[in-house]
């Protein structure tokens, strides 16, 4: 049941992230895109920021049943100011949806994510595991192929022609790994390796998520001055420093360290998550740019989750190797504190391999062209 709510509103989301950004794209010139998107990325980032908190204190003290039906009224607000205040911004058409399409991508990705999220339990030569992702990526080249030669596609590939975008894209894919890994990596930490509940590890990510939405606004216009590349190298700084401080934690670690770690990383999230919309999208014609914040949006999800699911999976193979190492050499350790230890050596061994996809991304963003190069070649083909 759960599954099935959550399948129901991704459709919703699926439709209306990549909109709003196109909405964005044909409403302002792109000099102007940066500090519009660091607007709206505080609203974006602040909603997940207390979250956490406020999610922690609802399973807490009252149910996790009121997850769910305590946003329905606000469901309810947006729905009659969408009606009130929504309007068209471009032309409409008659566009004819692509069923092959739809059903390569679907089973396609949905055999890529199956395939990875389960290697954590079964294990990476479990021949499920290895037949699904095998079968993703053929029937995901096949989806591929059909819309290179397609003149309608349903998600329209020419935009990796333009090297910006290319570049964004890539760096997209390792930021939105570490992020949403993060995001779960951490509260396993606190409350399996650490004991601590829902709400005190809900709290600890308030501070860092509050910094990184009202910074938003702030790069975003920094974004409009320096352009992309000096913002790239200024937050992976950050978020290397960030996991650099989490690669040896362990049961002594203090909980005013692991706040302090997840606000830096914070803050070097606020330079890149909306620049890297930003920037990708500048780099594309008009006509291309609902294509490319759809892909953008393909990009983020299939990369969230897959990159959640391969860190969770370092971190229980990692963890349950250090759970047969210390049951060797401690005899006399209980099930409780033998599972706290494992957890915790898990997780730091699980973050040195989120701190080398960080020195990737940055890697990467040292290749990103300077504004003015950008601007000059925007709409241009960038080979």
């Amino acid at each position: 049941m759960l599954l099935t709510g959550r399948m129901i509103q991704t459709i919703g989301a699926g439709i209306i992230i990549p909109l709003m950004m196109t909405v964005i794209l044909y409403l302002y010139p792109s000099e102007k895109r940066g500090s519009i998107m660091g607007t709206i990325g505080f609203a974006i980032i602040f909603a997940p920021a207390i979250a956490p908190t406020l999610s922690g204190f609802i399973i807490e003290y009252v149910s996790w049943r009121w997850l769910f039906i305590g946003l329905i009224p606000f469901l309810l607000i947006v729905i009659v100011l969408a009606f009130k205040y929504l309007m068209n911004v471009t032309e409409t058409t008659k566009a004819k949806l692509d069923i092959t399409s739809v059903i390569l991508s679907t089973i396609g990705f949905g055999c890529i994510l199956f395939g990875f999220s389960s290697a954590g339990s079964k294990g990476w030569d479990d021949p499920v595991v290895i037949t699904a992702i095998i079968v993703g990526m053929i029937v995901s080249a096949l989806f591929c192929l059909r819309q290179m030669k397609s003149s309608d596609p349903l998600l329209n590939l020419t935009v990796f022609k333009y090297k910006t975008f290319k570049l964004t894209s890539f760096i997209n894919v390792l930021i939105t790994m570490i992020m949403y890994a993060d995001l779960i990596l951490l509260p396993i930490y606190l409350q399996n390796g650490r004991g601590f509940t829902a709400f005190e590890a809900g709290l600890l990510l308030l501070p860092g998520a509050v910094i990184n939405a009202f910074l938003s606004p702030v790069t975003g216009k920094m974004f409009d001055k320096y352009g992309a590349k000096p913002l790239f190298i200024t937050g992976l700084v950050f978020i290397i420093v960030s996991m650099w401080g989490v690669i040896d934690i362990s049961d002594s670690t203090t909980y005013m360290y692991i706040m302090i770690r997840t606000i830096i990383l914070r803050i070097g999230l606020s330079f890149i998550t909306m620049t890297l919309n930003t920037a990708g999208l500048n780099a594309l014609p008009r006509e291309l740019g609902s294509h490319g914040s759809a892909v953008n949006n393909t990009i983020r999800q299939l990369s969230g989750a897959i990159g959640t699911a391969v860190v969770i999976t370092v971190y229980t193979m990692q963890a349950t190797s250090h759970a047969s190492e210390l049951s060797m050499e401690n005899e006399n350790i209980t099930a409780i504190r033998l599972e706290a230890l494992a957890s915790i050596l898990g997780s730091s061994d699980a973050y040195v391999f989120m701190l080398a996809l960080s020195f990737v991304a940055l890697i990467i963003a040292c290749f990103m062209p300077k504004k003015a190069a950008i601007n000059k070649g925007e709409g241009e083909s960038q080979n």
